[in-house]
């Protein structure tokens, strides 16, 4: 029989059609809208893991504000390259904690309806330190990644990244049987993931090309160019119109422990910005954090503990008569620039601490104050406009800052490039202190302060040879005490062992 409607059947059919679409799109637009960081109550735990905001977030699939994949291609890249990173993340001095399936310094974060990841604070303030070679690491929070090799790291994902071998069934080869991805996810896999990734991968690495190159120094184990890759990724500026000189910028990761005294005086090495706050969100871009992506919230989370972190003590024996002739000489050859032995209790002496020492009086090597440029501070006005995150005190500088010592054992190697392997060679005179060296060994030279650098290799880490004769990493300058007696000088470095 004819009717002026549709059968029923067809009816329910077409309606079931349409609520099983509304259904597909709820799901999709919930799973596009999350935004959700794993969170950790125990503030070392989120220092270590938890989310600053660094994690993919400008457009989905887009690796905007950083070089990270998302979580199940990062987590398969070790193995698909595995001829690239024989010992995983480790192989570039990442730190990994037993039970862990991310290294120190990467946090995970649902956005954008895909598990991502994404660097932190402790990527660059946290390493490991041992008494010799054969013993066990301690993993200290707050110092410097003095192991880490960030550029081989970098240039790792994007190759690997790129890699004709990393495809979406290698990826799906190597998932858990349990507890893997999402359904979303799963389906973004089997529907270009990996083509759209690639191609966003070859954009990002076109655009820092000119800082990978071997035409420059490579960075090496400890140390970053903060603000060239700060350039391109968030000014997209092309870096291959910017004079070579400025774009060799390398120097060593600082510590972070004791922030609140620090308010106020000049920080990063040249002293460009006298904000511990507005320092600190200058850093999480460096890391990957994007004004549109960054977690205020959890990035103060950090900020409130670093504020009264207390730098480690020195845990070996120390030489107290030694250490006591010592102190009247650190008197007179060094507090007046980097202040006293209480500095790590928040008492500030020195009449020149924090202040910056022109170029001309330090005559220690100048590509990283170079590398700072007018240019580059007026652009960092523009980010975070109409917002109280707006920076306000970023300035060029004609030199380098002198910096407290608090916890100065666990700061090698010395001087803002790192040129220097130790304390006692810091006050030898230029030309007598070490030519080449290795850098990234967590071994600990109780006698001059500082780590093994003698060594070419051990735990598992090839190290970097260290050049001085290379642009960006002369070891000259900063004469003050290598006048003085042998005995003198020990005295000296005995007592800087209290700070």
């Amino acid at each position: 029989m004819m009717g002026t409607g549709l059968p029923r059947w067809l009816t329910r059919v077409i309606l079931g059609l349409i609520a099983a679409v509304a259904i597909v799109i709820i799901w999709v637009v919930v799973s596009i809208r999350t935004d959700r960081p794993i969170d950790y109550a125990d503030i070392q735990e989120h220092f270590k893991y938890g989310s600053i905001g660094s994690e993919p977030g400008g457009s989905l699939l887009t690796p905007v504000g950083g070089v990270l994949p998302p979580y199940w291609v990062f987590k398969s890249l070790p193995q698909v390259c595995r001829d690239k990173a024989p010992n995983g993340y480790a192989s570039f001095g990442f730190v990994m904690e037993p039970g862990k399936d991310l290294p120190v310094g990467v946090s995970r974060r649902r956005r954008l309806g895909i598990d991502q990841v994404g660097l932190n604070c402790a990527v660059c303030h946290t390493a490991t330190v041992r008494d010799a070679p054969n013993a066990a690491p301690r993993v200290v929070l707050g110092m410097p990644a003095h192991q880490l090799d960030l550029q081989a790291f970098v240039q790792f994902v994007l190759d690997c990244t790129l890699d004709n071998r990393l495809t979406a069934d290698a990826v799906r080869g190597r998932l858990p049987r349990q507890g893997g991805p999402s359904l979303f996810e799963r389906v973004l896999l089997r529907t270009g993931l990996i083509d759209r990734l690639k191609l966003q991968t070859l954009d990002l690495r076109n655009r820092i090309a000119p800082i990978l190159s071997p035409q420059l120094p490579r960075w090496g184990r400890g140390r970053v160019d903060t603000f060239n890759p700060y350039k391109a990724i968030q000014f997209n500026w092309d870096l291959s119109k910017l004079p070579q000189h400025e774009l060799i910028g390398a120097s060593d990761f600082p510590s972070i422990w004791n922030q609140k005294p620090r308010q106020g005086m000049h920080l990063h090495w040249d002293g460009d910005n006298d904000s511990v706050d507005e320092r600190n969100l200058s850093a999480s871009l460096g890391a990957g954090v994007t004004p549109v992506t960054v977690d205020h919230e959890r990035l103060k989370r950090v900020r409130d503990w670093i504020w009264t972190l207390p730098p480690p003590k020195y845990p070996y024996a120390v030489d107290q008569t030694l250490a006591a002739q010592g102190a009247p000489l650190y008197e007179q050859h060094c507090s007046t620039c980097h202040g006293g032995q209480r500095f790590r209790d928040g008492v500030i002496s020195g009449a020149r601490i924090g202040q910056v020492v022109p170029i001309a009086a330090i005559g220690t090597d100048r590509h990283r104050l170079d590398s700072y440029t007018v240019t580059f501070a007026a652009n960092q006005y523009s980010l975070y406009p109409d917002s109280p995150y707006r920076f306000t005190h970023f300035r060029k500088t004609n030199g380098y800052a002198n910096h407290p010592l608090d916890g100065i054992w666990l700061r090698g190697p010395y001087l803002h490039n790192g040129s220097v392997p130790t304390l006692r060679d810091l006050l030898d005179a230029p030309e007598q202190r070490p030519a080449s060296f290795y850098r990234g060994n967590d071994v600990f030279d109780q006698v001059k302060v500082g780590f093994v650098s003698n060594v070419p290799s051990g735990n598992g880490l090839t190290f970097s040879l260290y050049d001085t004769t290379v642009p960006g990493n002369g070891n000259g300058g900063h004469v003050y005490g290598t006048s003085l007696a042998d005995g003198e000088k020990r005295a000296i470095v005995e007592y800087m062992k209290t700070f």
